[in-house]
């Protein structure tokens, strides 16, 4: 706001004033609306790890943070793609590993050798070749008792689609740990502002509790006037008025006290009828001037869903030359070796060793057609990679400018309910002494409570903000006290 500098030192403080109950016209803690739930964002939901007890649990911020990051229903979504991606890569390895398979079994059987093609016909020509010819009787069905234990072994020597797939599974793996620690920066910051927001409701029913006390007060001093015949009905009417304005106050403040307490607890694993009590309040601090070269330098080097991204782009190239080298041979190895007896006659051991080289001949379509999409899913990550490149530098400097605007915000709103409270305190002074009736008093009390829930309100924009730049540059989880001021 600008302030006409022809304006008496009499007339500024009012102005100021007016501007405090503009300000406070918009206030967010009045106005937030319907709280948010897992079903469209799962970093509203948990885990309820404990039943509520009786006991008033005392929760700070660091242990807000705490119990979200092992409760969070969002951080555990990312940990079970984690885990569910790492199985990926373990089933990639097995093609690197040599498959080693013992096999033991014993049975009877039963052969009908006229249908395997040793018909009377056959037998009668090799009849011959035998001693006195086949032995009478001679029965085309026979039956054995065969016993054998064998050992197998298969492995793969070279394939470039192996190859590639192993290099794609670890960038996978990789990818998939980023964004956990994405996730895990996004439950720091989503448990820190529900917290943050639960402190400025607290602090807001504080300060209307304090109000409606001195309406109290206000009304019991215009009733006493009133009939002690020193002042009008008119002014305890108006004294009236103004506590049930503030009573009604306190009754929606302390209402969405509850709402933002109950959101809190459902991001970090409470039971909704758990009793806690905050004990940390509103801090504030100034932040360190930083540039917003310095912050995207920073930004790029600790961001996750960057790391993620690039990490991503590995995987997309290794799935893509794995298509490619479809066209190059694939040489592997197996064997067995094994010992079984037949009917009793004694036992003999058997072996393979057997190389194989696969040469494809053609499969150029379906090579083509899979290699293109490969290449399609690749170009569109490093179309996203650049894209974050731009959206980090935007993050950055929007967040440097919010710093610097609710910074500026804050000191306004303090000097703005210095003011009040000057204000204020004369028109007591004034209506105590005769000089006015109660109207300008009533109006300043109604000016302070304004300027009250505007400090507030920019409080925790200001804390909010710091949080955001914390997190553009990547450092939330590791930094976020030092960005509070704690």
């Amino acid at each position: 706001m600008l302030v006409n500098p022809k304006l008496n030192s009499a007339a500024r403080p009012a102005a100021v004033l007016v501007c405090a109950a503009f300000l406070c016209s918009g206030s967010v803690l009045s106005a937030q609306g319907q709280n948010p739930s897992s079903a469209g964002n799962p970093y509203f939901g948990s885990i309820t790890a404990h039943p509520a007890t009786d006991d008033i649990l005392k929760l700070s911020l660091d242990d807000a943070v705490h119990r979200g990051l092992e409760t969070n229903l969002g951080l555990k979504q990312a940990e079970y793609s984690e885990k569910a991606i790492d199985g990926e890569k373990q089933q990639a390895l097995q093609d690197f590993l040599p498959t080693i398979t013992l096999i033991g079994d014993t049975g009877f059987y039963q052969h009908n050798l006229a249908a395997q093609g040793f018909g009377p016909g056959f037998l009668d020509k090799i009849g011959g070749l035998f001693p006195g010819g086949l032995p009478s009787g001679f029965s085309l069905i026979t039956h054995d008792t065969l016993t054998e234990g064998k050992f197998q072994v298969k492995q793969t020597l070279f394939s470039g689609p192996v190859i590639a797939g192993w290099r794609a599974a670890g960038a996978a793996t990789r990818a998939a740990h980023f964004a956990k620690m994405s996730a895990r920066g996004e439950v720091v910051q989503q448990v820190a502002s529900t917290y943050l927001h639960a402190i400025a409701a607290a602090s807001e029913v504080d300060n209307t509790r304090a109000l409606v006390q001195e309406a109290q007060v206000l009304l019991d001093q215009a009733h006493a006037a009133h009939a002690a015949g020193t002042a009008s009905n008119l002014d305890e009417l108006r004294a009236r008025v103004q506590l049930q304005a503030q009573q009604q106050s306190l009754i929606n403040a302390q209402n969405n006290l509850d709402k933002e307490l109950i959101l809190l607890k459902r991001e970090i694993g409470l039971d909704p009828g758990q009793k806690i009590d905050l004990i940390d309040r509103a801090p504030f601090s100034d932040l360190a001037t930083e540039t917003p070269e310095e912050v995207r330098a920073v930004a790029y080097k600790n961001r996750q869903d960057y790391q993620n991204l690039q990490n991503q782009v590995v995987e997309y190239k290794a799935i893509y030359n794995a298509y490619r080298s479809q066209r190059l041979p694939t040489l592997s190895f197996s064997g067995n070796y094994g010992v079984s007896t037949v009917a009793g006659v004694g036992t003999h051991g058997t072996f393979v060793a057997q190389g194989t080289l696969s040469v494809p001949i053609f499969r150029e379509a379906n090579i083509r057609g899979n290699e293109q999409a490969s290449r399609s899913q690749l170009d569109s990550v490093n179309a996203q990679l650049d894209s974050l490149r731009g959206q980090i530098d935007q993050q950055v400097r929007s967040a440097l400018l919010d710093v610097d605007a609710t910074a500026k915000l804050v000191e306004v709103s303090r000097s703005n309910v210095e003011l009040a409270t000057r204000a204020l305190s004369d028109e007591t002074d004034r209506v105590n002494a005769g000089v006015d009736d109660n109207l300008p008093l009533v109006t300043a009390q109604a000016t302070l409570a304004n300027a009250q829930t505007v400090l507030v309100e920019s409080l925790y924009q200001y804390n909010v903000s710091k949080l955001a730049l914390a997190r553009a540059a990547g450092i939330l989880e590791q930094q976020y006290r030092v960005y509070l001021g704690r």
